[in-house]
This record gives C-alpha cells, sequence and structure tokens, in this order.
C-alpha cells in the first residue's frame, strides 16, 4: 500500500514538475533564464489570441463565379500552345461569356479533334463547322470549380501568411464562399492586407508592335486616367488584343505615370508553371524577382522565346504590365526576371505571394477589424482580476466550511490550474478570452468536483464510520456523479471542437482539456494526500 501512495505521489509531482517547465516561457520568469534554457527545455508557451494580443481581423468573400472566367482563360491558353506545339498553323482563339471560339484550317480538323479528346476531356464542343469549333467547360467541371475555389483560395491565403511570418495565425472557411482570416500581433496591417488579398496572376503576354492603334498612343499618361484612354481607344482596338499599362516612376522626381502597350489577350505562359521566386539584387542595388520555371514552363518557355525573337514580352501581374523586356535570343534553363521599381520589401512580397500561388479568383474584403493591444492588455488585465477575484472568494467559501479538507480541495484546484495552462504551453494552444471563460468554467466544476466527495464524506462521519473507511467510501459514492457530469461535459466539449469555429472552439478546447484533468485531480490527486496522511498516522478525526 505504501509503494502504492508513494508512486501516485511521485506522479504527481513528476506531471507538475513537466507542467511548470512547459509553463515558464509563458510567464515573465522565462526572460531571466539563462540563454541555454531554451535549448535544453521548452522554449514555446502558451500564445495570445487576437483579443488580447491585437492583429488583424479580416472576412474575405471569394468571388467564385470569376473562377470559373479564370479557368476558362487559362484553358484557352493551354489549348493554344498544345496545338501550335502539334504544329497547327494559323490558329485564332478568343474567349466570349465562357466560350472558347477556335479557328484552324480545315485540314486540321482531325488533329483538333484528337487533341481535344485526348488532352482536354473537361472541354465539350458547344458549335463546329468546318475549320471552326465553339468549346465550353463540361458543367460537371464548372460546378467543380465553383465548389472549390474556396478551398483553392484558403489554401494559397494560407501559404502567403505561413511565408509572411505571422505567429498563430487563424485561417478558416466560414460558410460558402467566405474565408475567416485573424492574424494576432500583426504589426503592418496594409502590408499584410496588400500580401493577402492580391490575386497575384502572372502571365506572359507579347506585345503587339505593328498595331496602327500605336501612331496616336502618347508616350505616358498620368496615373488615375487609364479608363478614360480606355474608352477613347476600345473601339478601334483588334479583338485579339488589349492594352495593359507599365507604371513608371521618374526617380529624380518621383513622379509616376502610365505607359500603355497594345498586348495579346491571350497569354503566352501563365504563372502556374512557376516553381520558385526568389529576390535578387542587380544593377545599382536595385532588388528584382528572380522566378524559376518547372520543368514545362522551362519548355513552354523556351519554345515561346525561340520562336519570338525581337519581339517585346510583357511580365503581366494582375493585369498591370511590370516589365516588358525584348526577347534577344532563345532562352534555355526555365528562368526569368521581373525587374522594376521596386524597394527590397514590396520585391519581397511580390516573391512570397508568386511562389504561394495565384489565387484562383479575386477576394472581396467584407470585413476588416484592426484589434489594437492595448484593449487586449485591457481584457488580459479584467481576466485576471476577475479570476482571482473569484478564485479568493472560493478559496474563502471552501477553508472556512470545510476547513483542512476545504484547504486540500483548494490546492488540488491549484493543481488543476497548473496541469491545465502547462498542457495549453505543451500544446501551443492560443489563449483567447472565450478560452479564458473554458478555463474559469473547468475550475468551477473542480470545486463542484470537490464539494460532492466532501459532502460524501460528512455523511460516512455522520454514520459513524472511522475515517479512514469515510474517505474511501465518499470517493467511492461521489464517483459515479463526477464521473457522469464530467464525462457528458467533456463529450460536449469534444464536440463543439470537432463542428465549431473561432471562439467556440477556444472556448471547447480549455473546457475540455480542463475536464479532463479535474477527473485526475479531483479522483486522484486529493486522494492520495489522505492517504498518505493515514499512511503516517492513524487519523482519529477529520477536519471537514
Amino acid at each position: 500500500m505504501k509503494k502504492s501512495i508513494k508512486g501516485r505521489l511521485l506522479t504527481l509531482i513528476a506531471l507538475l514538475v513537466i507542467a511548470i517547465f512547459f509553463l515558464l516561457p509563458s510567464t515573465s520568469i522565462y526572460s531571466k533564464l539563462p540563454a541555454w534554457w531554451g535549448d535544453v527545455f521548452p522554449s514555446k508557451g502558451v500564445s495570445l489570441g487576437l483579443d488580447l494580443k491585437g492583429g488583424m481581423h479580416l472576412v474575405l468573400e471569394v468571388e467564385v463565379e470569376k473562377a470559373v472566367d479564370n479557368a476558362i482563360e487559362r484553358m484557352a491558353s493551354t489549348l493554344k500552345g498544345a496545338l501550335e506545339r502539334k504544329e497547327v498553323e494559323g490558329l485564332s482563339i478568343k474567349v466570349t461569356d465562357r466560350l472558347i471560339y477556335l479557328s484552324f484550317p480545315s485540314d486540321k480538323t482531325e488533329v483538333v479533334k484528337e487533341t481535344l479528346d485526348e488532352e482536354f476531356p473537361n472541354l465539350v464542343t458547344e458549335e463546329e463547322s468546318g475549320g471552326e469549333k465553339v468549346l465550353a467547360f463540361r458543367e460537371a467541371e464548372k460546378n467543380r470549380i465553383l465548389t472549390t475555389s474556396t478551398l483553392q483560395a484558403l489554401e494559397t491565403i494560407r501559404n502567403r501568411v505561413d511565408e509572411f511570418g505571422v505567429a498563430e495565425p487563424l485561417i478558416q472557411k466560414q460558410g460558402d464562399k467566405q474565408i475567416l482570416v485573424q492574424l494576432p500581433g500583426i504589426d503592418d496591417p496594409e502590408r499584410a492586407m496588400e500580401l493577402i488579398g492580391k490575386t497575384a496572376l502572372l502571365e506572359f503576354k507579347l506585345l503587339n508592335e505593328n498595331s496602327p492603334l500605336l501612331r496616336d498612343f502618347p508616350g505616358r499618361i498620368e496615373e488615375g486616367k487609364e479608363q478614360e484612354f480606355l474608352d477613347l481607344f476600345k473601339d478601334r482596338l483588334d479583338e485579339n488584343d488589349e492594352i495593359l499599362f507599365e507604371r513608371m516612376t521618374n526617380t529624380e522626381t518621383g513622379e509616376v505615370t502610365k505607359s500603355p502597350h497594345i498586348v495579346t489577350k491571350t497569354a503566352a505562359l501563365a504563372g502556374d508553371l512557376l516553381s520558385d521566386a526568389r529576390v535578387s539584387i542587380g544593377e545599382f542595388n536595385a532588388p528584382y524577382v528572380s522566378i524559376t520555371f518547372d520543368n514545362e514552363g522551362a519548355t513552354l518557355f523556351e519554345q515561346i522565346t525561340q520562336k519570338n525573337v525581337q519581339r517585346r514580352l510583357a511580365i503581366v501581374l494582375d493585369g498591370n504590365i511590370y516589365s516588358s523586356p525584348r526577347i534577344q535570343e532563345k532562352i534555355s534553363g526555365g528562368r526569368a526576371q521581373i525587374s522594376g521599381t521596386f524597394t527590397h520589401q514590396e520585391a519581397s512580397d511580390l516573391a512570397i505571394i508568386l511562389r504561394a500561388g495565384a489565387l484562383p479568383a479575386p477576394v472581396k474584403v467584407l470585413q476588416n477589424v484592426t484589434v489594437g493591444p492595448s484593449l487586449g492588455s485591457d481584457s488580459i488585465r479584467k481576466g485576471w482580476i476577475s479570476g482571482f477575484i473569484s478564485m479568493l472568494l472560493v478559496i474563502a467559501f471552501m477553508v472556512i466550511y470545510y476547513r483542512f479538507s476545504g484547504l486540500l480541495a483548494v490546492t488540488a484546484m491549484a493543481i488543476n490550474i497548473i496541469l491545465l495552462v502547462g498542457a495549453l504551453a505543451t500544446l501551443n494552444a492560443t489563449l483567447t478570452l472565450p478560452g479564458i471563460a473554458g478555463i474559469i468554467l473547468s475550475i468551477g466544476m473542480a470545486v463542484d468536483a470537490n464539494v460532492l466527495i466532501l459532502e460524501r464524506i460528512r455523511e460516512e462521519l455522520r454514520a459513524g464510520r472511522p475515517v479512514r473507511m469515510a474517505i474511501d467510501a465518499g470517493y467511492e459514492k461521489a464517483f459515479t456523479s463526477i464521473f457522469d457530469s464530467n464525462v457528458t461535459t467533456l463529450i460536449t466539449a469534444i464536440a463543439l471542437i470537432t463542428f465549431g469555429t473561432g471562439p467556440i472552439r477556444g472556448f471547447a478546447v480549455t473546457l475540455g482539456l480542463g475536464i479532463a484533468i479535474n477527473l485526475f485531480t479531483a479522483l486522484v490527486a486529493t486522494k492520495v494526500v489522505y492517504d498518505y496522511l493515514n499512511g503516517r498516522k492513524r487519523l482519529e478525526t477529520l477536519s471537514i
């Protein structure tokens, strides 16, 4: 029996020591510890959530209908490249109202049909005659794009945030088309918003330098006058071309102007074939983004540059030209660069979003709230005050009403708190206001469990049983009530963790952990102390 008591005591002490080790990084004491401590012992504790630490709260809506438009544009570009590789000359491809209008020499009809059947099973022919076809997405493919675009956007945003380096972000789907993004501790909300919300659709488009319209183009226009310029020339523009603008900054005066260019509507190459994007430093210490294509992209880029030597290739991001270098020779190796009037941070952010990939569709900001750290500090302070006052009241009641046994129950409550916060630190959990509410509720249930045990012990003592037998019987009779009430609440907490989101989940995590630990402290921790006292000296009376 003594060995059993000693083993349980050592287990309890070991759990407390482990919990304190994991808890230390969350306290002010950690900063005073030697530098080697973090290399040997845990260095991450409990992280504070958005409502405590401050940061950004965003609700984004994915414009899923535009995902279909973007997908059909990319499909048309891919189709053109596939047919050109099979030496189908005289091609004409344009996209209107989610339909691909394909024109080709009639003697290549069989080649086009084989290509569509083998490589483009998601396209269906709506109309055809001679050397013309009208293609569209199959209904199943269109529905798939609509349903998966939000999940793709969520994954892309998560990758961008991970690259950005935000600790403990919350990124999750909300409804059919919405994404909730919470970034605790963010100190540059404008930069984060630009990084998250940018579609980042990268395309390579050939300039049409033979268009007669260019004779009427000015070299520069004022920033903000783009739509007026487009309205002036849109009726005279060839249906296969479009006008895009390149941003130009005067390095001496800082004046920003826009240079108009005519480019082909269909992209020669899309950015979804990128494998890497990195910031590099070029001439005059100017940063640029070095990009690397995957194997398929490298092959296509080599073919494009080989066929279009001495033509200019515009590098287009979200409809804006970043640069338009002239192709001097065939470029092998699948490497290119995006240069412009970047700061190092702008180049770094561009590399991040290119590595993370383009969003499948634009996102619209429905809610953008910046929570200041002062609000979080105030919440923490009030949380501590309310928790401290409630604990003092509970301690006073337990000690006055149950005397020594009440003090023992209060000790178990303190052990419960240490083990609970230590468990949260072990999981690197994020603590929020609802989480604090869950902790306080679990503490209340811990006290309730001890009250049940003490009342059963009192009943046994009134019935005339010896102290040791009264204690054993009290724990035995209270076990069923404690176990049933805690397990039913634990099942509720598990359901909230599984199906809940955001604050509800934070509450459920702390409540669930608190209940599990409460079962241990109520039924094991206090019992081992009674057994230890009885083992040292047979108790004739019990202060209860």
